[in-house]
């Protein structure tokens, strides 16, 4: 633990004497004017389970990437939503920073600007670095890790080290125009009911570390954005309605971000009732087919709306994400679903559904705010 005091005492040491202030609506705006309409997916690539499997030395796969983007890039897409660990800064920082850049050398060749996710409360509380286990089959996301996970989450000593990590790593990327901006911590309430966390505890732990990680990462001064997307089913137009975690993520980013796996008009409500906080809005998780949420439906609205768009999901591959979620409780071993949930490629990269990726190319290609006829 010395050395990461160590690390975070230089860190501190080095931070601008006046950090930035969040953006004001207008910066915001400015900001986002400036950008091409962010259209994308959640992305990983197809040979990983998870996220230490994507970004660790050994199994970093800048070719498949390539190819990958390269897909993307062919629909249209100018962004992809992409997550990090505090793990693997711990284990490489240096070699960690690298693959990064690698990464971003390649997406920008592809025209694709990153929004990275920093955490993450979402499935495996207890991630370990080396190796990660194979697939369970039939099984939704079955490697998926979160981060921090419990044990440094709930362990006051590891704060230095996940300070360190924050600064770390927005301070090396913190002027880099390939970048979109900062996702701090992806549905930070999130209980994940199929594994036992002790969830009282693990809420009130980020509850009042998120509000941290928003000062580590604007200490730094990045001319990117900061945001934390809002993901109950919920209204949002009211902060007196809202739990502590979402006040903080409204009233803190530079960007206000969103998640809605839910039918048009649901969707359609509830990015309503972020328009009040006069800020651009990205809805950085959506389109669960048997949920009712589609890109026939659901694109058009982000479209007209004017709101970036990022759906979960790119290449099918070993996170198994065209299951279910209630694959948890009856893995789909004897039959695969009746539709895919997400993702839109197969491997190979052909479309699930043709149709799909031609509605995402038709608006993409069309002026900001205007939805065109759509392909039949």
């Amino acid at each position: 633990m010395k050395k990461y005091l160590l690390v975070a005492a230089a860190l501190l040491a080095a931070t601008p004497a006046t950090a930035r202030e969040r953006w004001t609506p207008d910066e915001a705006k400015a900001w986002y004017a400036g950008q091409k309409w962010p259209l994308g997916a959640n992305y990983i690539n197809a040979s990983s389970i998870n996220q230490l499997e994507m970004w660790q030395e050994g199994t970093f796969n800048p070719t498949q990437i390539d190819r990958e983007l390269g897909w993307a890039q062919a629909m249209g897409m100018t962004t992809m939503r992409v997550f990090l660990h505090d793990l693997l800064w711990q284990q490489d920082a240096a070699g960690f920073k690298k693959r990064i850049d690698t990464f971003l050398a390649i997406a920008a060749r592809h025209g694709i600007k990153p929004l990275f996710v920093l955490f993450d409360s979402c499935w495996d509380p207890h991630p370990r670095l080396g190796p990660q286990h194979p697939p369970i089959p039939g099984v939704h996301n079955s490697g998926w890790v979160q981060g921090p996970g419990a044990e440094a989450l709930n362990n006051p000593v590891e704060e230095p080290r996940l300070e360190a990590y924050v600064k770390g790593v927005v301070g090396a990327f913190a002027k880099d125009d390939r970048i979109l901006g900062w996702d701090l911590w992806n549905e930070p309430d999130n209980p994940v009911g199929q594994y036992q966390d002790n969830v009282p505890a693990k809420i009130a732990r980020v509850t009042r570390l998120l509000p941290r990680v928003y000062d580590w990462a604007r200490s730094v001064d990045p001319v990117q954005p900061l945001t934390s997307g809002v993901w109950h089913d919920a209204h949002w137009d009211r902060l007196d309605g809202l739990n502590a975690i979402e006040k903080t993520q409204l009233t803190q980013s530079d960007v206000i971000s969103f998640h809605d796996y839910s039918w048009p008009e649901t969707f359609e409500a509830r990015a309503k009732s972020l328009t009040g906080y006069g800020r651009p809005i990205l809805c950085t998780e959506y389109m669960a087919r048997g949920n009712g949420s589609t890109f026939d439906t659901i694109l058009p609205i982000g479209k007209k709306m004017d709101i970036g768009m990022i759906n979960w999901g790119f290449v099918n591959g070993k996170t198994q994400t065209d299951m279910p979620w209630d694959s948890w409780q009856r893995p789909y071993v004897l039959r695969p679903p009746t539709i895919w949930f997400h993702d839109i490629l197969h491997g190979d990269g052909t479309p699930y559904r043709a149709r799909e990726v031609e509605i995402i190319k038709a608006l993409a290609n069309a002026p900001r705010g205007q939805v065109p006829p759509l392909p039949e």
